[in-house]
């Protein structure tokens, strides 16, 4: 079992930048793909970044690439979320998830085993 705990988010104006962070729990933290998604009121939840084990792959939202960056150390547990040119789109609760093996498509919600509890991201216009 493993527990995800998301902080870092909060409230920005638009144009800026925020960085979430993901520590769990357990020693097989580099044996799970790591995603972040995030649900706004009333919409489904979507896939926004995903990171593989080494970190050496990653794979983004069309909606979030060149502004997000997903990262993870592997030696503190963590993965993280800079997200920068933040939108008033943006704004939802972003979870991070983690997908054991077998691996199933980074972008499905389903495919992933973890969930943390979520932190709200608002972006002011």
């Amino acid at each position: 079992q493993v527990q995800l705990v998301e902080s870092g988010g909060g409230l920005v104006q638009a144009g800026g930048s925020l960085r979430l962070s993901c520590a769990a729990s357990g020693r097989t933290f580099s044996t799970y793909v790591m995603g972040w998604f995030r649900q706004a009121p009333g919409l489904q939840r979507d896939f926004v970044a995903a990171i593989s084990l080494s970190g050496g792959s990653t794979y983004y939202a069309d909606s979030v690439k060149g502004r997000f960056t997903i990262s993870r150390d592997n030696a503190k547990n963590t993965v993280y979320l800079q997200m920068n040119s933040l939108k008033p789109d943006d704004t939802a609760v972003y979870y991070c998830a983690a997908d054991r093996p077998p691996y199933g498509r980074w972008s499905v919600p389903y495919n992933y085993d973890y969930w943390g509890q979520g932190t709200q991201v608002t972006v002011s216009s």
